[in-house]
């Protein structure tokens, strides 16, 4: 246990010594990524919720990843001096309330905005739980937006944004994702996230990879990337669907200790927060140090 602490604490270091040996600005031209509601209270005025929404710039751009669960995203929006009738682009990371609860109000005041959205998302999702079950996918009456873009696969909207999906790796698996079901002619099977797609913004020549929940696993989800752009992002912002009621068992805590180990390999600097949890952080951090940073509601990640 001492040698595995200890080969933690020398990765950490390591890490940090090759930042400031090479000079290594993690900053990005003309971006600004702003989160807008997150689990846990952050910049004063600001409320937080069980959700996940940011605002993005780009030089060619201005984003919407997700919107919350309810509008609160929209009141955060005001508060942190952020028009959101500027926004040209939505992108929706997968099929659940959390993350698509605000788009019917934000369609009100944006009316013109593209929304990117997988053409499974507005299926049935349920969380299944003491033989309870809840309903967790996005309201229906969204699929009526003229607004919609269904995506079927991976899409290359220009040459700054790049939606892909399709992931089939299964490192890693999250305990939490065997209650989340999808309702088929009655009924339930397991939800293999193919509603799930990620974002890759690509600014001369850093690239940021967002996820939402990352339900198909971050390590996964990087794989798929490397694939494709046969590099690693310079940053990735993503929950890592790591929330548990409860205390973990060892077997949990060995597989996010595991994950972290293999993140802390990767040339990214990494943002997480919303479902990952406090206790999930916590035990990511103290391997990953500052290669992983903590997201809270209203924060800004990048700001150039």
């Amino acid at each position: 246990m001492y040698f595995v602490d200890s080969y933690r604490k020398i990765l950490t270091l390591l890490f940090r010594i090759f930042e400031a040996e090479n000079c290594i600005d993690w900053r990005i031209d003309r971006m600004k990524i702003i989160n807008l509601v997150e689990n846990t209270p952050g910049v004063p005025g600001c409320g937080y919720e069980h959700g996940l929404s940011f605002y993005v710039e780009t030089k060619k751009h201005k984003l919407l990843i997700d919107s919350g669960a309810t509008d609160l995203f929209l009141r955060n929006a005001e508060v942190l001096g952020v028009d959101l009738r500027e926004v040209d682009i939505v992108i929706l990371s997968h099929g659940h309330y959390d993350h698509a609860g605000g788009i019917l109000a934000f369609s009100q005041m944006n009316p013109n905005a593209r929304i990117y959205l997988k053409d499974s998302a507005g299926e049935d999702y349920y969380h299944l739980k003491d033989r309870e079950e809840k309903y967790i996918g996005i309201d229906k009456e969204i699929l009526n937006l003229r607004q919609c873009r269904f995506v079927k696969g991976d899409l290359e909207i220009d040459d700054e944004l790049y939606l892909f999906t399709d992931i089939i790796g299964r490192r890693f698996p999250s305990q939490g994702n065997l209650s989340l079901k999808r309702k088929e002619a009655g009924k339930f099977v397991q939800d293999i996230f193919d509603h799930e797609q990620c974002l890759v913004i690509t600014q001369d020549d850093k690239r940021v990879l967002l996820s939402g929940c990352a339900h198909s696993g971050i390590v996964n989800i990087l794989e798929r990337y490397q694939e494709i752009f046969h590099s690693e992002p310079d940053m990735a912002v993503s929950g890592f669907h790591l929330m548990k009621e409860g205390t973990y068992s060892s077997q949990e805590i060995q597989n996010i200790q595991d994950m972290a180990d293999t993140l802390c390999k990767m040339g990214t600097i990494f943002y997480t927060g919303h479902c990952t949890g406090n206790e999930a952080s916590r035990i990511m951090k103290e391997i990953m140090g500052d290669q992983l940073r903590i997201i809270h509601s209203g924060e800004t990640l990048i700001e150039v």
